[in-house]
């Protein structure tokens, strides 16, 4: 595979030709000296869970040994053998959580490795990591330490396939959401349009992160709306109507129905709350199968325009009685030069969120409780 759109075989052997400690070392090192090696904190975690080990086997030992001699001075050798045993167990204890620490630690080294030979063997680039990378969509500029993890993109193509990470709350309350992303580069921006995925909605409603007002839901012809919700700026609905023609909503529903989708400025964006880069050669194949599908109708997109800017680009033109004449001679030889150009207007560049319902409920639950708290520090339910 060269490039997005075209023909893709997976590169099986990627994923599960042996890996030979020399080429894991060059490669790790080489990840070092290219300045791309992931987060410090995380693998610093990892040796400190080891070095905590190691310590605590060294005191377990000096115990064991200093009892033992207790022991014989006192001429009580039953005190030995039971010492030795109870250090014996619990040093192997210990050196099992050593090696579960080590062993996860080379995991990883080696599922950089995979993938990172899968992208070269496929034309693309691989990064372990990289800091908030900071797209426009949903899941992205939320909470804290967002990351985005086992990153395969095609620069050339504004291709990007990886898992995201993202913490709210602090504490006892802090929470780490997990999703998997797509991206893909237009050629020119549209408006911000939203297909939320009815197969992966929770319980109580939608799995998206923000919640978009409802006077913003367009309904569409035929079966569409049973596998997406689709969300447009008010005004825009015509717009919407034009991007999303029949076969192309069908593209939709035969390729991505399990993903939500979002148009943003220049940028497609499929979401997923699993990780999406993987070494699993059927997840790869169902995801440039999406983009191939996709990508072909991306020319009927970058002819869109918003209506909403004609006469924009000609309006500084026009501020001379010379420059408006020589403008209306333009218009006149090639009236197709009238056209807006490429963008959008204010007004469709964001859809505008809500609260959703799940909060007000919440909201009014934890209202209750905090009111019966008090009630009952006060007394007032006691006779």
């Amino acid at each position: 595979m060269t490039g997005i759109g075209r023909p893709t075989t997976v590169q099986v052997s990627a994923f599960t030709e042996p890996i030979t400690p020399a080429a894991l070392r060059d490669y790790l090192a080489g990840l070092r000296r290219s300045g791309a090696w992931p987060v410090v904190k995380t693998s610093m975690r990892t040796i400190g869970w080891i070095a905590i080990g190691v310590s605590l086997a060294v005191v377990i030992a000096a115990v064991v040994v200093m009892t033992a001699v207790v022991s014989d001075i006192s001429g009580d050798p039953g005190g030995v053998g039971g010492s030795v045993t109870v250090g014996l167990v619990l040093i192997a204890v210990v050196g099992l959580v050593i090696g579960a620490g080590v062993s996860s630690h080379r995991a990883r080294g080696r599922r950089w490795f995979r993938l990172a030979r899968f992208a070269q063997a496929s034309g693309l680039e691989y990064l372990p990591q990289v800091h908030d990378p900071g797209y426009s969509g949903m899941i992205f500029g939320r909470g804290g330490d967002r990351m985005s993890m086992d990153v395969v993109r095609d620069p050339a193509r504004s291709l990007e396939v990886a898992n995201y990470r993202y913490s709210t709350g602090s504490s006892q309350h802090r929470r780490t959401h997990r999703w998997g992303y797509i991206t893909i580069g237009l050629k020119n921006s549209l408006p911000n349009i939203v297909l939320d995925a009815t197969s992966n909605n929770l319980f109580l409603g939608s799995d998206l992160p923000s919640t978009l007002a409802k006077n913003q839901r367009l309904r569409l012809e035929g079966d569409f709306d049973q596998h997406f919700a689709l969300y447009c700026p008010v005004g825009y609905e015509a717009d919407a109507l034009y991007l999303f023609t029949p076969d192309i909503m069908a593209r939709f529903i035969d390729n991505a129905a399990a993903l939500d989708v979002e148009i943003v400025d220049n940028r497609l964006l499929l979401y997923g709350r699993r990780d999406l880069s993987t070494l699993d050669e059927a997840t790869w194949q169902w995801i440039f199968s999406i983009v191939s599908a996709l990508e072909v109708k991306f020319a009927q997109w970058e002819r869109w325009r918003d209506d909403r800017l004609a006469g924009t680009s000609s309006a500084t033109e026009a501020s001379s009685p010379a420059a408006a004449g020589a403008a209306t001679s333009a218009a006149v030889s090639a009236p197709y030069l009238l056209r807006p150009p490429p963008g959008v207007a204010p007004q469709g560049r964001r859809l505008r969120r809500s609260v959703s319902a799940l909060a007000v409920v919440f909201g009014i639950f934890a209202l209750l409780v905090w009111v019966a708290v008090h009630l009952f520090q006060f007394g007032l339910f006691t006779r």
